[in-house]
């Protein structure tokens, strides 16, 4: 009898270690499944968010035509350019010397009249004013001897008049005088023939013209010399006024190029924002040379892309609004 308790005895205390230990080995298992769980969902959704970080710099931003041009984004394709090394220059407009004329009276005497003001337009042989003679006491006329338009005027009805002194100044402004101020330093690169774009300051495309003339001579006050390029005028150019230009030193084709305010930094890599559609694709770009204006683009823009150039910065705020938005 007590041998039959003893082993039922045996027996509970086996049932329940066997219970306790298959308890241990379920929640060990429980235990390492809800962290390969835990690991595993982790892991997943680092891989939709590094997904939708890609898609945001992949696809970029959906914009209309109407919001391009409410935004002032400016289009343009890319394709082949002369790469040009520049020199830029300041310079004023004179009129051209070689046509200019000074009138002044044959013979001293009073001013009897003034027939044209500052300004006017004059034909050859048409009657500027009438000056009468100190030595005669006869009245003759002073005509022009060309065509052109009154640029100065030194005179008043009743004034004596000398014959040292112009009355009148003529010029032919159908052509101009673009004096451009070269310092020392610029000397040897300008050369007579090289090509000028000139900046008229209006609004207006440039003006292309060459250098026509390189004084020997140069100005105490400026420590410059005159580069000078002769153009000719369409109304634009009006003696005294400003004006800049790029004087071409040397130039280099490339097969594409884009305007370099196409390009923008995102993720500390440069990058092109390329028309698609409604959407402009964010396009990781390697560069070679570049001039002022365009940069070339070895990697990353085609010819024939249209892409965004002035104003891009504002598709890159908008990437980032897009950004943040997701990440809330």
């Amino acid at each position: 009898m007590n041998f039959v308790k003893k082993l039922l005895g045996y027996a509970v205390v086996a049932l329940v270690c066997a219970g306790i230990l298959g308890a241990a080995g379920y929640y060990v298992f429980d235990a390492r499944f809800a962290k390969q769980s835990k690991a595993t969902a982790s892991k997943a959704g680092h891989g939709k968010e590094g997904e939708k970080d890609a898609h945001g710099h992949d696809e970029g931003v959906k914009l209309t035509d109407a919001q391009v041009a409410a935004a002032g984004i400016e289009i343009l394709k890319a394709g082949p350019r002369e790469l040009r090394d520049i020199l830029l220059l300041n310079g004023t407009i004179q009129p051209n010397q070689e046509t200019l004329v000074k009138v002044t009276p044959r013979f001293p005497g009073v001013i009897r009249s003034m027939r044209k003001r500052l300004g006017d337009k004059v034909k050859t042989g048409e009657v500027l004013a009438t000056v009468e003679s100190n030595q005669s006491l006869t009245v003759y006329e002073l005509k022009a001897p060309i065509d052109g338009t009154v640029i100065d005027r030194d005179g008043t009805l009743g004034e004596f008049a000398s014959e040292a002194r112009p009355i009148f100044t003529i010029a032919d402004l159908s052509t101009m005088w673009l004096d451009f101020a070269v310092f020392r330093k610029d000397f040897a690169k300008v050369r007579l023939g090289d090509a000028v774009s000139i900046d008229v300051g209006d609004g207006g495309p440039p003006i292309e013209a060459k250098i026509d003339y390189l004084s020997p001579i140069g100005a105490s006050d400026t420590q410059s010399a005159v580069a000078r390029a002769i153009v000719a005028n369409d109304g634009r150019l009006r003696p005294g006024l400003f004006v800049s230009g790029r004087v071409v030193l040397s130039a280099r084709p490339v097969d594409v190029a884009v305007s370099t305010g196409a390009l923008q930094t995102l993720d500390g890599k440069t990058v092109v924002f390329v028309r698609a559609g409604e959407a402009f694709e964010t396009r990781e770009v390697e560069l070679g040379g570049r001039d002022v204006d365009w940069v070339e683009v070895i990697f990353g823009v085609v010819d024939g892309d249209l892409y965004a150039a002035k104003n891009s910065f504002v598709i890159k705020a908008e990437i980032g609004k897009a950004g943040a938005a997701h990440e809330h």
